[in-house]
């Protein structure tokens, strides 16, 4: 027999002529009505959900919406109920909106994205007056200094990671005018304008093995940088003494028992 509660075109002329009773509508939630929502954004801008969309194709789409939501299109003619329980022109517009401001806050973030190099007369303008909420990283080298050609490597590998970051750098004479070449390479850290760290020589970076992931854990120890490195790539000295140390024992302890 068939179920009296489907949705069949049969049930519903039985429902019609009074055979069957009206049926009980499901209560319907408002996180029912935002997947309703998100499944029709989808089916219009022709499978592509909206949280997939670039900031151009939401922008190219939201005239079209508007207009769809308008005339309540993406309502099932059975759940028109709804109208007045939740408005469907803010509910859709308002997730449209929500998408975008979120996109156009990223892209605002995310406007470096490369190394920039400046000169004594940019500093002020490029790092003490680099706006709120900006981190600069500045590094001062040399090209004929080899850790400086491996630093700049790094920062540039970085800048396209964290493009939210300014990151820059400048020749040494150029910027500071009788920098010692025994503090290269250096990096400056600002935030907001003020310094909130600096590396100054080689032994800050502990020469040529120094790594863009042990950079990264630094830079990220500041906050200047969001890192998903979970422990610092490098271990301290102290701890490799003590790994060497408990080996060694260990070593004592098999040599012993040979006896």
């Amino acid at each position: 027999m068939e179920d009296p509660n489907a949705d069949t075109q049969w049930n519903d002329i039985l429902r019609q002529k009074g055979i069957l009773p009206p049926k009980e509508e499901k209560e319907i939630t408002e996180d029912d009505v935002i997947s309703m929502v998100e499944k029709t954004i989808e089916e219009k801008s022709h499978g592509k959900a909206f949280d997939d969309m670039t900031l151009d194709e939401l922008n190219e789409k939201e005239d079209d919406i508007d207009e769809k939501v308008q005339e309540k299109e993406f309502l099932p003619e059975k759940h028109t109920n709804l109208k007045r329980f939740f408005p469907s022109q803010i509910l859709e517009i308002g997730l449209m909106r929500q998408r975008m401001a979120e996109m156009r806050e990223a892209s605002m973030k995310a406007k470096y994205g490369c190394v920039k190099e400046i000169s004594k007369v940019d500093y002020v303008t490029e790092v003490n007056q680099a706006g709120e909420g900006v981190w600069v990283v500045l590094h001062v080298y040399k090209n004929d200094i080899p850790l400086c050609k491996l630093i700049n490597q790094h920062i540039m590998n970085l800048a396209g990671k964290f493009p939210e970051v300014k990151f820059l750098r400048s020749v040494s004479s150029v910027c500071i005018p009788n920098y010692p070449d025994k503090n290269l390479p250096t990096i400056f850290v600002y935030y907001e304008g003020d310094m909130k760290k600096q590396f100054i020589g080689p032994h800050e970076f502990g020469g040529m093995n120094f790594t863009q992931d042990e950079l990264e854990w630094n830079l990220s120890k500041i906050g200047a940088v969001k890192t998903e490195l979970e422990e610092p790539p490098k271990k301290s000295i102290s701890d490799v003494m003590d790994r060497a140390m408990k080996e060694s024992a260990i070593d004592d302890c098999d040599d012993d028992n040979d006896w």
